[in-house]
């Protein structure tokens, strides 16, 4: 009787798995409130308002940068008896505002793809 539970225990142990795992780091970055941010208009203040504390603040002599990041990484994986194949996708927004000595908005540029992280399996090419 011990024997048969055993090898079931086993073939449950060795047999295959997978699993999805996301991730994030920091908020997401709105697209619509940074379009509303005007530079010579805006300040460090709307920036803080619309976006939250930036991630890094960055003097440049007397003017300054704020720079805000949000990240998605989806990882996928599937294990066989004696394959395992793991997939993952990193994708991440991120935004630069920089300010002049009275902190007005002069420039801004934010990249945003965070959304687009996809579960994927490796491709095996011959």
């Amino acid at each position: 009787m011990r024997i048969p539970t055993l090898t079931l225990l086993l073939l449950l142990l060795a047999g295959p798995g997978c699993f999805l795992n996301k991730s994030q780091r920091h908020s997401p970055l709105s697209a619509w409130a940074i379009a509303a941010l005007e530079p010579g208009v805006s300040t460090a203040r709307d920036v803080v308002e619309a976006l939250g504390a930036p991630n890094e603040v960055v003097q440049l002599g007397r003017r300054s940068a704020y720079r805000y990041d949000h990240s998605v990484e989806k990882q996928e994986g599937l294990f066989l008896l004696v394959i395992a194949l793991r997939g993952i996708d990193a994708q991440e927004d991120r935004a630069w505002f920089f300010f002049d000595e009275q902190d007005v908005l002069t420039h801004a540029g934010a990249t945003l793809s965070a959304n687009t992280a996809e579960y994927r399996m490796p491709i095996l090419d011959n």
